[in-house]
């Protein structure tokens, strides 16, 4: 008999699938790929994004939902309908995050606000909104993605590797406020892994005719497009890989995967300058394919 079609022992037919809200779910994403390997074992699967027909493809049956992590109102109505519909929010992955490629001598304030906002602020946000049905049932966990360079920052990243150490801060804090209610916090920090969080960007990259930085234009494209190296990451392996965590009785508070993760795992424990040195020496007096 194929151990797929082989009857539940009753216990774990009288419980009922875990519901998982994911952000962040356009086609060909790392969220889109955890809502496939989610509903695969499964779960009830809400995929989120700003517009529904990002999220077109889904081979395994998902709910899709329409949500700008960015808005207040937003955020409230999808999780509120959820609740509504099934009673409860299990998980919640905060996936949704965008890259904002150019040195940060160049960039505006705007451009810095809307980047925390999107990869930063969303975070806080829906983990406010869902965690109060979460600490009511006394269980549930916010699993929220990071980056490697939360932890070690890269030239021509700056916006993103700021907005994703603030996620790691928040994370950790966010970790240790939740545990007195029964509700566990994890962080996954990708490395490289190929996704799609490059595409939008790979056509408006471009820098002022007076940057001082125009020289060095080569690199940040080579920079922003370092995911797609041969080294990265599959996407799908990556989320069977966090979908297999996450799903534990005990998830780990903190995993990395992907390409380059264990080299900067490494940077973790060499001193500060030298690893600023040795990334500086790669990445901008240097031409290299370095990236996470």
């Amino acid at each position: 008999m194929d151990i797929r079609s082989a009857p539940l022992p009753s216990n774990l037919r009288l419980m009922s699938p875990k519901v998982i809200l994911v952000t962040g779910c356009s086609n060909g994403g790392i969220g889109f790929y955890l809502c496939e390997r989610f509903a695969e074992q499964g779960c009830t699967v809400y995929a989120t994004s700003r517009k529904l027909e990002t999220m077109d493809g889904f081979k395994h049956p998902v709910e899709k939902r329409a949500m700008d992590v960015t808005s207040d109102d937003d955020v409230k109505l999808v999780v509120q309908s959820i609740l509504e519909e099934q009673g409860k929010i299990d998980i919640v992955v905060n996936n949704a995050g965008a890259i904002a490629i150019g040195p940060l001598l160049d960039v505006s304030l705007d451009q810095a606000r809307k980047a925390f906002e999107t990869n930063t602020f969303s975070i806080l946000r829906v983990a406010q909104t869902v965690a109060p049905s979460m600490v009511e049932r006394k269980q549930g966990l916010i699993v929220n993605i990071g980056s490697l360079v939360g932890n070690i920052p890269t030239p021509w990243n700056g916006l993103y590797c700021a907005a994703k150490a603030a996620v790691h801060a928040l994370n950790d804090v966010l970790a240790m406020e939740c545990k007195p209610f029964g509700v566990k916090v994890m962080l996954v920090a990708p490395g490289q892994v190929r996704s799609n969080i490059n595409a939008n960007q790979a056509a408006t990259l471009e820098l002022s005719s007076t940057s001082i930085y125009e020289p060095y234009f080569d690199r940040m494209y080579d920079r922003m497009r370092g995911n797609q190296a041969k080294e990265s990451m599959d996407t799908d392996d990556f989320a069977r890989r966090v979908v297999a965590k996450v799903l534990r009785p005990n998830p780990p508070r903190y995993m990395s995967l992907g390409g380059k993760s264990g080299l900067f795992e490494f940077f973790c424990w060499l001193p500060r300058s030298l690893v600023l040195r040795i990334l500086g020496s790669w990445m901008v007096w240097k031409k290299t394919e370095l990236s996470v």
